[in-house]
């Protein structure tokens, strides 16, 4: 029901030059782990202030999108939406010859970022990142990518524990507003005039593409086409604990459907977010799914609001969703 991404073991940290980390002493600068370390204790620095760098950088952290404008919609499409792009507003405005900043779902050859001919930037955010903060690592690309030659892709790499992260750099009064497309022709400027080799690498990624469609009348509820069936997946910024007692009210109750034939199967656990997964007939639209959708809205907030315990059937019912539940990070 959703894309998969191979699970990579963060790496320890690189040497780097202008590095620095706290201790006893003072700063200590970064060496290399099996070096001594610079604060003279003797040890290795992996053993020594190398320790604290190394759990700075691999600490994960489990909503990184949190306190961003669109924190739904950036887990969607970062683990739900084949092709889809946003312009960024950045919190102190574009620099002098960057045109627009634009957060991509994917780049070509899954570059983390890449500087246009016309100095604009696209941000690449279906990428597997070095630490356990997806957003100091896309802080980090994006600001690099700022800084980067026109007509030049971005390398990943580890951003430093002290960082900022996009938190830090993007508009917090700013719009987040995906535009989900069909393809990915936004990958060229002008795809009707590309190359052999352009078009054919634009064919093949449009061929694996699942069709996607965001929902209007609810937040950060997305539409998908499947050959057996099609699926509504919704990510919700409620708490888990309490969206799955109201789901397994309206489940009991017989109310968790978005009409007939359509069933709410599981959830997904993405981001520090829960994203409620619905099976729909073939024949079922996105356009057909936005009246039932709004609906159920409307009886999911009613639910919430109730405190009253789970009566056995609901409970019954939230075990079984709680059973269907997948991690996608």
């Amino acid at each position: 029901m959703a894309k998969k991404r191979p699970q990579t073991k963060a790496k320890r940290p690189q040497t780097t030059g202008g590095a620095r980390t706290a201790g006893a002493q003072g700063d200590v600068p970064v060496v290399g782990a099996r070096e001594p370390c610079p604060c003279g204790s003797g040890r290795r620095y992996k053993a020594c202030h190398g320790r604290a760098a190394s759990h700075a950088a691999t600490e994960l952290v489990h909503r990184p999108f949190e306190g961003l404008p669109g924190e739904c919609d950036w887990v969607a499409l970062r683990e739900l939406v084949p092709a889809a792009t946003v312009e960024l507003p950045l919190k102190d405005g574009l620099p002098e010859g960057v045109p627009a900043v634009t957060l991509a779902t994917v780049l070509p050859m899954a570059w983390p970022a890449l500087r246009r001919d016309d100095g604009s930037v696209l941000l690449g955010l279906q990428n597997d990142t070095s630490s356990g903060d997806i957003s100091r690592d896309l802080a980090d690309t994006l600001q690099r990518a700022l800084e980067a030659k026109p007509g030049t892709p971005v390398q990943g790499r580890r951003a430093p524990a002290d960082s900022p992260r996009l938190q830090d750099l993007l508009d917090p009064d700013g719009a987040f507003e995906p535009e989900v497309h069909t393809g990915f022709e936004f990958w060229v400027p002008d795809p009707e005039n590309a190359t052999p080799d352009v078009t054919a690498s634009l064919e093949r990624a449009n061929a694996a593409a699942i069709p996607t469609v965001k929902l209007q009348g609810v937040d950060a509820a997305y539409w998908c086409e499947t050959p057996e069936k099609n699926h509504l997946r919704w990510v919700m910024p409620h708490a888990e604990e309490q969206l799955l007692d109201a789901l397994a009210r309206l489940h009991a109750a017989g109310r968790s459907s978005l009409g007939e034939g359509t069933r709410l199967v599981g959830s997904f656990r993405a981001h520090g977010l829960t994203v409620p997964v619905w099976d729909l007939p073939s024949g079922v639209t996105a356009e057909d799914v936005e009246k039932p959708a709004a609906e159920f809205a409307e009886r999911l907030a009613a639910a919430l609001a109730t405190d009253a315990p789970l009566t056995a059937d609901e409970r019954r019912a939230r075990g079984g969703l709680t059973n269907r539940q997948v991690t996608l990070s």
